[in-house]
């Protein structure tokens, strides 16, 4: 336990000295952000005091969540017609308990981001389109809910975790195209693609 700790501060201490570092030093208020791998965000701030070698070094380390910008930018990136529910996707995936980024990479494998979808369906997930019926909602709002719902009572409370699992029930009849589309969206957020 006290190794992790350890390992904890060595980390935040290379990460507070790399962005000390790259800190322009010329400029009269300069302000790094540096994403975190775990979402989080580091924001370091110096201040020249008159003098070439005299800069402070403002102490204020800040975090905040990345996850909802991660959505918003992947998401304004495909001008996807989702982008002003980015705030709301991520508030449904920490209410049901799933990662940030399965509703929208669902999104972009079943609809290109809701730009393929079926005539007034706001269905972005080929979520209960079949050869018996489309099911459609009034508005994004309603089908957001709909689905997430739907996502965490259908896949995650019975173990379906992983795009290959999902696949298997979702679309069971993909060679494999499905689950590795979704997990090529789900890396491109992670990684800032």
């Amino acid at each position: 336990m006290c190794f992790y700790g350890v390992l904890g501060v060595l980390l935040v201490g290379l990460v507070v000295g790399e962005c000390i570092y790259l800190l322009d030093y010329k400029g009269n208020k300069n302000i790094v952000r540096k994403n975190l791998a775990n979402g989080k965000l580091l924001t370091l701030a110096a201040e020249e005091n008159g003098s070439d070698s005299d800069v402070e070094i403002s102490g204020q380390v800040t975090e905040s969540d990345a996850r909802p910008i991660i959505i918003e930018r992947y998401l304004a990136k495909y001008k996807s017609p989702l982008l002003p529910y980015a705030k709301e996707i991520f508030e449904l995936s920490e209410a049901y308990g799933f990662e940030y980024y399965w509703i929208v990479a669902i999104a972009q494998q079943e609809s290109n981001l809701c730009k393929k979808i079926p005539e007034d369906s706001h269905n972005c997930w080929g979520y209960g389109i079949n050869s018996s019926g489309t099911l459609r909602f009034e508005n994004y709002d309603l089908a957001l809910k709909a689905y997430a719902s739907y996502l965490k009572i259908q896949y995650f409370d019975k173990g379906l975790n992983t795009p290959e699992l999902i696949m298997k029930k979702y679309c069971p009849h993909s060679n494999g195209s499905w689950a590795r589309g979704v997990q090529q969206f789900i890396d491109e957020m992670e990684n800032g693609v």
